[in-house]
C-alpha cells in the first residue's frame, strides 16, 4: 500500500473541510419535498455532474442488501420515479422485499439526501409512455440486454442481438414496451438533509412522515 513521507496511510489523510453553507431546522422547508426541490434546483443551477444520479440500495427478502447508482426520471407528492429491468438483480429484490432506500451525493454543494420508504411498481401504461420518450438506441438497448444475467462470453452475444433488433425495427421509432422493464416509485417515509459543516459538526435535518404532515429534527453529527 502507497504511504507517505512520515509512513501514514494517504488514505488516513484525506480530509476536506466543509465550509459551503448550513441548514438550520428554523428555515429548512416544512415539507421535505420542498426542501428536496429546493437543493435539486441549487444542484442543477451549480451544473453539479448528473445532479439525478442516486444510489439505489434494496435488500433480498433474506436481508442481503445490495446498492448500485441509478439515475431519477421523477419526483413528485407521489414519489421518486425510475425505470429498470423488472428481472434483474435490483428488480427482483423491489418486488419480493418492497423497500428500498436512496442516496443522492452532491459533494461539489458539500450535501446529501437520504430518503428511505415502500416501493411501488408503475402502472405498463406510464411505463410505456416513458420508454417511447427515449432515443431510439436506449429503447432497442432494453431490449437486447438480459440484465443482471451471465453472457456466454464476449459482447459480441449483445452486439448480434443488437444488430438484429435494429434490423427488425428499423423503420419504428417508437418500440413495444419488452415486458420485464418499466418503473418503480419510492414512496417516501423519511428523509434526511445532510450539509457538511467545519470540524464535523455537520447539519442533519431528519423528516419523518407523520400522517398527512411531517415532523422535523436535528440529528447530532
Amino acid at each position: 500500500m502507497r504511504k507517505d513521507t512520515t509512513g501514514t496511510n494517504l488514505i488516513e489523510n484525506l480530509r476536506e473541510d466543509y465550509r459551503a453553507s448550513t441548514l438550520e431546522i428554523e428555515t429548512s422547508e416544512k415539507n421535505p419535498l420542498n426542501q428536496f426541490r429546493l437543493w435539486f434546483e441549487e444542484a442543477l443551477k451549480s451544473e453539479v455532474p448528473e445532479p439525478n444520479a442516486m444510489t439505489l440500495a434494496t435488500a433480498s427478502p433474506q436481508g442481503m442488501p445490495s446498492a448500485r447508482i441509478v439515475l431519477l426520471k421523477k419526483y413528485d407528492e407521489e414519489g421518486f420515479v425510475f425505470y429498470t429491468n423488472y428481472e434483474s438483480r435490483k428488480g427482483q429484490e423491489l418486488l419480493n422485499n418492497p423497500q428500498a432506500a436512496l442516496v443522492f451525493c452532491w459533494l461539489e454543494l458539500q450535501r446529501q439526501i437520504r430518503i428511505e420508504g415502500r416501493v411501488e411498481k408503475l402502472s405498463k401504461e406510464a411505463s410505456l409512455a416513458y420508454f417511447q420518450s427515449r432515443p431510439k438506441s436506449s429503447q432497442i438497448g432494453a431490449w437486447v440486454s438480459n440484465q443482471s444475467h451471465p453472457t456466454r462470453g464476449d459482447r459480441s452475444e449483445l452486439e448480434a442481438k443488437e444488430a438484429e433488433l435494429k434490423e427488425r425495427f428499423k423503420d419504428v421509432e417508437q418500440l413495444p414496451l419488452p415486458e420485464n422493464w418499466g418503473g418503480f416509485r419510492i414512496v417516501p417515509d423519511n428523509y434526511e438533509f445532510w450539509q457538511g459543516r467545519t470540524s464535523r459538526l455537520h447539519d442533519r435535518i431528519f423528516y419523518e412522515r407523520d400522517g398527512e404532515d411531517w415532523g422535523k429534527v436535528r440529528l447530532a453529527p
